[in-house]
């Protein structure tokens, strides 16, 4: 079997850190896209043959570098070399499309499949339309985004008001409930802020006045906001209320109860505007117009959806009910405990009329298109973009969308994956031109339009029933969903209920149910009356979907799977999987996705990295002997670590990586016994893997063979300094290295030197564990060998100040006392003899 360049090199450090998604982010969203420079990488490096040549190395870091397209046509050369034709290639979870869109960019016949529906119409526009039609139809969707534009703010654009100096970019609204003391009864202005604007140099805050019994705001900037008043505390956190009135305070069930009984309310605190010769944001307080506005735009909705509805025989304004539950659904769709029933009523009144007038157009743009003679799968195809375009609106046009007072505008609703209720609320105008985004998806489409003259087969599917014949496919590159870390279906059901009031009729299958099709899911969730828990549901599916990728693999196939569990488990999972299917794993890199190296304001290790593994659909090895695999792996997993190591690879997925790599010579095989017949669980001989690489690392760092007699938590304690240093952890972060020991922190093995603040995790250097005596030894020991590995670093100076900010005498007689202990031959004894003799003089 040909083996491919990832399976023995790949250049972890000059691809990782860099993310490009220009091309895929302006069309549409869709959560946790994979980068593109990486999914070139691996794509590309999977795709040819295995060789040392530096000439491969340097193409596969220009084709992921930002100026990859200048040597594509290199890489499709090489491609070739390796297959007849241009492979076939499968993502089977396509998602936002960066993995198919980098394969069709290589020149691989590429297929995308994918179960949620708006996903797959992204793929569409994304992958098949403008490869089909050509760069002329960014030009035809600008002049269809125009006149659907125009026509909307003909119709509606006097709801938002302007005049000849200035003109409303957006207005700011309060949530509100009743007072529940008796005797007040004031309505409570829900906000977690009071800033309008928290800058540097700009701070404008709305100020509270109680007038009979009423709070009404002032708009203070700079100076003039009261000595005694913190904007920053607002009336509300986590959903306790406070009365500006008469102090009563309301706990958050009653707060969320009020909502769902329908006794909360709206009001518009604030206008933001700008001068005509400005571009710099004012503020006032709303006006009688402002409001009498706001009015009529809710008299007149009612009007525009019954004409709207006459003509699409479906009611325009989404009815479909938000999904209630549990668990996941509770986490990602939290408005439903305050009363929101449908996806039509996270917008306020005239957000729904500009909405539903938006869907009134868009349908009459694909019959004016017809009438005009253009051919009916064109006009599906401009009408598509002009539905994303609505979608793209939506990020920040509804009464989720937060304002956001230190970059004076609107947040997108998606600041992370979940449809939350916000307190305060900004509602943009959504007819001041930055608002259209139309720019940005013709660019788009002028950009995908250039990546290749084919196009990418593309299905609705679920991955654990790939529509494709056995041994069908080259190469298969996935990136699969992660347990309950992202609810796709029930977040795109915010865009999928209006997609289907404009494209319904078009794409019959993509909308044919009330909302996105769970039931095949691949996410951590309970359907039904099943007895599975959710972890054991996605667990099931998962394996499943690795199955059918199995079948549909060609025999000298190659398989890619990435991944970014926050835990070790998810990683253990998909491993043990891919053996259970049959797979042989022949490599593991750790690719990391963010800045290189980059530390967060408070000291925080925050790298991102995604592991991909390498899987072969080879036949097993019948038997093998545990004394043999074992001396394999002590003979080839060095030369891995070393190679990792070369590449700078540090942390927690380090070890990761190499397990991957030893466990690939255990899978080779269908079983593996001990001297004694027993079969080898992969449980211990992961146990066995992770115990090589740590003393392997920790020999090599302190550079004698010390480690097999070092305890657990000593080896956590010299390989944290070793990567880390001073920096703090989030715990996953942390709990995956302590796990690469044997040790957890959650069942609190590592007292003494490890503080923990919330969800971030850091370790006491020596000069905050000031040993009161010598039977505090285990922290005594911990010190000594930190400073032992600052020895082997030549780092005399540190050793120094350590010694200065401890009692080094009770160090040095900890030292004394272990070498005097332990046999003569312990590796152990001969590092603290060393590091005696160096410190003498010091001491």
């Amino acid at each position: 079997m040909d083996q491919r360049y990832i399976e023995n090199n790949f250049p972890v450090s000059e691809v990782s850190g860099t993310y490009r998604i220009r091309e895929i982010s302006s069309l549409h969203k869709w959560w946790a896209r994979s980068s593109l420079e990486t999914s070139s990488a691996v794509i590309y490096s999977s795709l040819i043959s295995s060789s040392h040549d530096n000439e491969i190395k340097e193409s596969i870091v220009k084709l992921a570098g930002r100026e990859g397209t200048d040597i594509t046509h290199i890489a499709i050369e090489n491609i070739l070399k390796s297959f007849e034709n241009p492979p076939k290639v499968l993502d089977p979870y396509a998602g936002g499309g960066s993995i198919p869109f980098e394969a069709l960019r290589l020149g691989c016949e590429t297929y995308a499949n994918e179960y949620n529906p708006v996903a797959v119409l992204i793929e569409k526009c994304l992958l098949e339309y403008p490869q089909k039609f050509g760069p002329e139809l960014s030009k035809d969707f600008l002049r269809w985004m125009d006149w659907v534009y125009s026509e909307v703010k003909d119709e509606v654009g006097k709801f938002y008001s302007s005049d000849d100096n200035s003109f409303i970019t957006s207005y700011l609204w309060a949530r509100t409930i009743p007072c529940q003391n008796p005797a007040c009864g004031a309505e409570i202005i829900l906000m977690r802020t009071l800033w309008l604007v928290n800058k540097k140099n700009k701070k404008i805050a709305l100020v509270p006045q109680i007038k009979n019994g009423e709070v009404e705001f002032e708009i203070k900037e700079g100076d003039e906001i009261p000595q005694d008043f913190d904007p920053g505390k607002g009336t509300v956190n986590r959903a306790i209320a406070e009365c500006l009135v008469c102090g009563t305070t309301i706990e958050s069930n009653k707060t969320r109860k009020l909502f769902q009984e329908g006794k909360s309310g709206n009001r518009m605190v604030a206008v933001t505007f700008n001068e005509m010769s400005s571009r710099s944001k004012s503020y006032r307080i709303p006006q009688k117009k402002d409001i009498n506005l706001f009015e009529e735009a809710k008299e007149s909705l009612n009007l525009k959806i019954e004409q709207v509805s006459e003509k699409l025989g479906i009611n325009p304004l989404p009815d479909e009910p938000i999904p209630q539950g549990k668990g996941m659904i509770a986490r990602s769709l939290s408005v439903g405990n305050y009363g929101f029933e449908t996806w039509g009523d996270l917008f306020n009144p005239r957000q729904q009329l500009i909405m539903v007038t938006f869907v009134e157009k868009i349908n009459q743009a694909y019959d004016k298109m017809l009438s005009e003679g253009l051919d009916k799968d064109y006009s599906k195809a401009l009408v598509s973009y002009l539905t994303l375009n609505l979608g793209r609106l939506m990020h920040v046009y509804s009464g989720m969308a937060r304002w956001n007072p230190r970059t004076e505008n609107v947040r997108d609703l998606f600041g992370r994956p979940a449809i939350s209720l916000r307190w305060e609320c900004g509602e943009i105008n959504p007819f001041i031109g930055e608002m259209k985004y139309s720019d940005k998806i013709a660019d788009s489409i002028s950009d995908a339009s250039k990546i290749s003259d084919n196009i990418c087969h593309i299905t609705q599917s679920s991955a654990t029933k790939i529509p494709y014949n056995n041994d069908f496919f080259d190469a298969v590159f996935a990136d699969p969903p992660y347990y309950d870390n992202i609810p796709y279906s029930y977040l795109s059901d915010f865009f999928y209920v209006w997609f289907k009031r404009t494209l319904g009729s078009l794409y019959p299958d993509l909308f044919l149910t009330p909302l996105t099709p769970k039931n095949d899911e691949i996410i951590s969730q309970v359907v039904g009356e099943s007895t599975e828990s959710p972890s054991e549901y996605f667990e099931n599916k998962l394996e499943k979907s690795f199955q059918e990728i199995y079948r549909v693999l060609k025999p000298d196939g190659i398989f890619v799977v990435g991944y970014t569990y926050k835990t070790t488990k998810g990683w253990e999972m998909v491993i043990q999987s891919l053996l259970e299917c049959g797979f042989i794993v022949t490599a593991s890199w750790p690719i990391v996705s963010t800045m290189k190296n980059r530390l967060r304001s408070q000291n925080a290790a925050a790298i991102s990295t995604s592991i991909y593994i390498v899987a072969r659909k080879s036949d097993k090895i019948d038997l093998g002997w545990l004394k043999e695999v074992n001396s394999e792996i002590q003979e080839e997993l060095p030369k891995k670590i070393d190679n990792l190591l070369n590449e700078g690879i540090k942390g927690s997925d380090f070890f990761i990586a190499g397990l991957g790599f030893g466990l690939g010579i255990y899978s080779k095989y269908q079983r593996v016994l001990d001297n004694q017949g027993n079969e080898v669980s992969l449980k211990k001989q992961w146990n066995y893997i992770r115990n090589f690489i740590t003393d392997y690392i920790i020999n090599s760092v302190l550079g004698f063979e010390t480690s097999t007699n070092l305890k657990s938590r000593t080896k956590f304690y010299i390989l944290w300094r070793w990567i880390y240093q001073d920096s703090k952890l989030k715990f996953d972060e942390a709990q995956k290295l302590a796990r690469s020991v044997g040790l957890s922190l959650s069942n609190n093995q590592i007292q003494g030197f490890i503080v923990k603040n919330k969800d971030i995790i850091y370790l006491k250097g020596p000069d905050e564990r000031s040993p009161q005596s010598i039977e505090n030894s285990k922290e005594l020991i911990d010190v000594l060998h930190y400073l032992c590995l600052l020895w082997k670093q030549g780092k005399k100076d540190e050793i120094k100040t350590t010694l200065e900010k401890n009692d080094a005498n009770k160090i040095f007689i900890v030292a004394q006392t272990l070498s005097k202990i332990l046999p003569n031959e312990n590796p152990e004894k001969m590092l603290i003899e060393g590091f005696l003799a160096s410190t003498q003089s010091i001491n």
